[in-house]
């Protein structure tokens, strides 16, 4: 009698080595994919996705097959960095200390010391991390909800409710109702960058698409967009990794 070999079980991670130094891979099976795949996350790293029907060993045969692919790529990549006591923010694009009070009560409070602010933040410190956050947000939303007004009234248009999230690859959306979302990042950096998201949204309660007409739009609320688009561009991923 023969019995067929078990499958070995597909693994919640695994690790390769490009270039010479070893990458951590995430492995995610997927009821819905039909194909495995490689994606590329800003905030979690490299990530394996596996079919339902997949196994383990065609998964890692794939996985040798786009090695040259992910070694051409794996500077894309950015290894997360949690919000912690210690870290330095760069709050407004300036490099920010994060620091405990000690005290469980409070509101975060920003010491704005010459070259090198503090922002004391009390609570546990398991607790540091979402208090931070949260103060990051309504930060975010203030610095947002200014630049919003002032882009609305020179493109002569109104919207609805500004909030912020917690997207992974996106900056902002404008939906059809005229409702503003932003990622509470762009507190991280500098204001011009900020201005220029704010003036991209707005810009999109006019058009609805990324035509030509959309960046006219966007050029007349604000000539030097191309600052922020291109910062952003250049140093936007960076920032995807804070969480």
């Amino acid at each position: 009698m023969f019995f067929a070999k078990k499958s070995e079980p597909i693994p919640q991670s695994t690790v390769i080595e490009i270039d010479g130094q070893p990458q951590d891979i995430l492995v995610r099976q997927n009821n819905r994919a039909n194909r495995y795949r490689i994606t590329l996350d800003s905030r979690q790293g490299i990530i394996l996705t596996v079919p339902k029907s997949g196994n383990w060993r065609e998964a890692q045969n794939f996985l040798t097959k786009q090695h040259n692919w992910l070694a051409a790529r794996q500077h894309h990549v950015v290894a997360p960095k949690p919000i912690e006591q210690g870290i330095k923010l760069p709050v407004r694009g300036v490099d920010t200390l994060i620091q405990s009070t000690g005290s469980l009560r409070g509101l975060p409070r920003l010491e704005p010391l010459e070259g090198a602010p503090i922002l004391h933040v009390p609570g546990a410190p398991e607790h540091i991390g979402r208090r931070t956050i949260n103060w990051l947000k309504a930060e975010a939303k203030t610095d947002l909800s200014h630049s919003v007004e002032i882009h609305t009234q020179r493109l002569g248009v109104r919207h609805k409710a500004i909030s912020m999230r917690d997207q992974s690859t996106r900056w902002g959306s404008c939906s059809s109702a005229g409702n503003l979302n932003f990622n509470w990042r762009l507190i991280l950096a500098p204001p011009f960058v900020l201005d220029y998201v704010a003036a991209h949204e707005v810009a999109h309660l006019i058009e609805m698409n990324h035509s030509q007409a959309f960046w006219d739009q966007v050029a007349r609320t604000l000539p030097d967009m191309q600052r922020g688009r291109s910062w952003l561009k250049v140093h936007g991923r960076t920032l995807f990794a804070y969480q």
